[in-house]
């Protein structure tokens, strides 16, 4: 079995899209004075589709969310020429490969994101290849199903916000998380928000409910030695991106308060960039994304070296949930439940058949679905997208 051909597809949503009220969520931008909202920039309304076809038939779906046009453009210009002809199976030689061609600009960023959405589309192959899902190819099942938690929240006003909380536990999800809204610019005034956003979760959900929060890389480490105590008392099952990505040294003075388990991951790349995070005991939950840390190739890597730690992916998607399903120390994945188009995170479920529908707080995979489970449906890219090729 031989690689005969790469298609790269960009597609731009144009249907209904909800718009991003202020406050909607903290993010590394809201420290500068700009006169627009600052979360603008950190909505994505693009999505990259990737397909790889055998000669004997099999085609493998993989996807990339980040910076989509550039990421299309280094898979047809660098990566391409490198997969054309090879066979599939080689899936580490592969990986260095596209991964030593480009380490002079890549190494982090969009070229991993372009070199995970190839090797999921591989791994997608190789499940149909052996005709077994790709959960089984990396060591089977280690649950009977995956507990998933609710991940929307944004910030809202506070009634809004506990409806859509009381929404989550009713649906019989056991945990769920909200967006923080305030930062440092906003001073005490938005310290007290934050609080009143966590205080109103806690309250409407009651304590059997695990509630986790998110800052978004929004906030700064003085900030954050700020909100810990005030957030201590309302038992948050972690506490995730508080401060950028490279605030390495941040993350590990916020770890070692113990007052909150600390959880980050979302932004950074390969098995490097976690031996780093691990090294510097930085993170309690670890939160690469498949499709930005390296793809499969690499999260399977991430959690055989961080197993005594507990991993929960960035993201649902079912290149999180096969990694999830055979690892016995991801003990819960992301969910974004379906809504209108807002962020962009909603997007998968407009591009693809086959994402697993939470029931009861849980998801499942199907044993006899080979590969990744998914397909396009053209239909909808045909009648809500704009394809960008």
């Amino acid at each position: 079995m031989n690689i005969r051909e790469i298609r790269t597809r960009v597609v731009r949503w144009k249907g209904k899209t909800v718009s991003i009220a202020p406050h909607f969520c903290t993010n590394p931008m809201d420290l500068l004075p700009l006169s627009t909202a600052s979360m603008s920039t950190f909505t994505f309304h693009y999505w990259l589709i990737v397909e790889i076809f055998t000669d004997d038939g099999h085609v493998g779906i993989g996807n990339a969310a980040l910076a989509p046009q550039v990421s299309k453009q280094v898979i047809d210009l660098y990566l391409k020429p490198i997969l054309i002809g090879a066979d599939p199976w080689d899936t580490e030689l592969l990986w260095q490969h596209m991964y030593r061609k480009t380490m002079a600009f890549g190494r982090k960023g969009i070229v991993m994101a372009a070199i995970s959405a190839v090797d999921i589309a591989l791994w997608d192959i190789l499940g149909k290849s052996a005709k077994q899902p790709v959960y089984r190819l990396l060591g089977g099942r280690t649950k009977t199903r995956i507990p998933v938690y609710a991940s929307r929240l944004y910030s809202d006003e506070l009634n809004k916000l506990a409806e859509e909380a009381r929404g989550y536990k009713d649906a019989g999800y056991k945990a769920m998380k909200l967006r923080f809204g305030w930062g440092p610019a906003d001073g005490a005034a938005g310290v007290q928000r934050n609080v009143e956003l966590v205080r109103t979760v806690r309250e409407t959900v009651g304590s059997e409910i695990d509630v986790m929060a998110d800052a978004y890389m929004g906030w700064t480490l003085d900030y954050a030695k700020r909100m810990l105590p005030l957030l201590e008392p309302f038992q948050l099952r972690w506490l995730e991106e508080p401060v950028i990505p490279d605030d390495i040294h941040g993350y590990a003075e916020l770890k070692s308060y113990g007052r909150i388990p600390i959880a980050g991951g979302e932004h950074e790349f390969t098995q490097y960039g976690f031996r780093d995070l691990l090294a510097a005991r930085a993170v309690d939950y670890i939160q690469f994304d498949t499709n930005r840390v390296g793809g499969i190739t690499q999260a399977r890597k991430i959690t055989a070296l961080a197993e005594s730690h507990s991993i929960v992916p960035h993201a649902g998607q079912m290149h999180n949930y096969h990694v999830v399903m055979a690892n016995l120390n991801s003990p819960i994945a992301e969910y974004f439940p379906v809504v209108d188009v807002e962020v962009g995170n909603e997007l998968f479920w407009y591009i693809f058949d086959g994402e697993p529908k939470a029931k009861d707080g849980f998801i499942d995979l199907d044993d006899n679905i080979p590969g990744l489970g998914l397909t396009i449906n053209e239909k909808n890219l045909a009648e809500n997208f704009e394809v960008i090729e």
